[in-house]
């Protein structure tokens, strides 16, 4: 299940980081890079927010989920500023392709807390409950 997820995780980060890098693109062409990736970021949240929701995690969006979902996102700003900072002045990587290299760094960051605030659960927990329910399965299939 985690597998699928992390998987279906990955194709809406696909989506949401096109989103954003297209923005970013325009935004540079008038501001600098980091004002454009931080306009850009966070344009893309409600966008992320539904299709994590809906696709990702198929659950029900809340008023609740959807005030803490910004959570993930601020947490991932920190990260990918960070290092879109890192990368583009102390690594001399471009000004177009650092942003994406962050983005991608902070994948891991931003599943975990997302499956968090949305789920409820944290990765253990859905392991262990996971665990759990295939050894009620054995156990049934063995007494009967």
């Amino acid at each position: 299940m985690i597998i699928r997820e992390l998987g279906r995780f990955g194709v809406v980060g696909v989506v949401n980081v096109t989103m954003y890098y297209a923005i970013y693109l325009v935004l540079h062409l008038f501001f600098p890079y980091l004002v454009a990736h931080v306009v850009a970021y966070v344009a893309t949240i409600g966008t992320s927010f539904l299709l994590n929701c809906y696709f990702t995690y198929r659950t029900r969006p809340t008023v609740r989920k959807f005030l803490l979902f910004p959570l993930t996102q601020v947490v991932g700003l920190i990260v990918t500023s960070v290092g879109v900072t890192v990368l583009v002045e102390w690594a001399g990587m471009g000004e177009r392709i650092g942003p994406v290299v962050a983005t991608a760094l902070a994948v891991p960051v931003s599943f975990v807390l997302s499956r968090r605030i949305i789920k409820g659960r944290t990765l253990r927990s859905t392991t262990a409950s996971d665990s759990h329910r295939r050894e009620l399965v054995l156990s049934r299939a063995h007494l009967g």
